[in-house]
């Protein structure tokens, strides 16, 4: 079982945890009691919530996002820490920018980070979903549908909220990107001063039809925000570009 760490705000008072080894004994470290799963909805930050069908994530639930970009995960965990003091978990995204995180809105100091769980992915989740309101996760591998099952009934007794970083079967929810465009580069010079992107959205129920929209992921001022009717022309990069320079993106 991996080491847990919580993530402050400068890498020097980084304080690692004891293994976990039970969800009461992490919710006690961390000052949180397991959520509910029937009290509805997470909030997200205002752009997501105007394309999300609901309005915010179904506790409880699991959703996926396509190709697993690094700034739609970011903003939509972000939305959902609020001011409520809850956690949040990041499993398998050794990679994931800590300084793009604290400019999407996460409080770093409320982040548990599993960087490297290998093939004890689920079990770690699992553990974390009675401790934390919202996990982002990376499994290390394709996800077959028992597990995907097994982890589903623990999602629904906790009321945790699964952020997954590709594919899930059985996700609540499907966001993707499916364009993206930076501004602020011109000729081999100048700076990043933001991302314009169309996120679709995909489900089941009411979200079944799918939705789109263009959002600034994110503006000049590290912000998530609908993009006007006129949009200002930038320069466009290729999708790989794009999800290195995410994490680049607010810092």
């Amino acid at each position: 079982m991996p080491v847990f760490e919580s993530v402050f705000e400068s890498t020097a008072e980084r304080q690692p945890l004891r293994p976990v080894v039970s969800a009461a004994a992490l919710g006690a470290a961390t000052g949180t009691e397991a959520v509910d799963g029937r009290r509805g909805l997470l909030p997200v930050l205002p752009a997501l919530g105007a394309v999300l069908p609901e309005g915010g994530l179904r506790r409880g639930t699991a959703v996926s996002v396509g190709a697993g970009d690094t700034g739609l995960l970011l903003a939509l965990a972000a939305g959902a820490r609020g001011s409520d003091g809850g956690w949040a978990a990041a499993v398998g995204l050794p990679d994931l920018g800590l300084a793009a995180a604290a400019g999407y809105g996460l409080d770093l100091r409320r982040l548990l980070v599993a960087d490297d769980p290998g093939p004890h992915w689920a079990e770690v989740v699992s553990v974390l979903a009675g401790a934390v309101e919202l996990i982002m996760l990376r499994p290390d591998g394709p996800v077959a549908p028992k597990p995907a099952a097994r982890l589903a009934a623990v999602l629904r007794r906790s009321g945790c909220v699964l952020l997954v970083a590709g594919p899930w079967p059985g996700a609540g929810l499907r966001l993707e990107v499916r364009s993206g465009r930076w501004f602020g580069l011109g000729d081999g010079h100048g700076q990043l001063t933001g991302r314009q992107v169309e996120v679709a959205v995909e489900g089941r129920g009411s979200a079944v039809r799918g939705r789109t929209a263009r959002l600034w992921l994110p503006d000049e001022h590290g912000e998530v925000r609908a993009v006007a009717e006129a949009a200002e022309a930038g320069e466009d990069v290729t999708s790989g570009a794009g999800a290195d320079l995410d994490r680049m993106a607010v810092v």
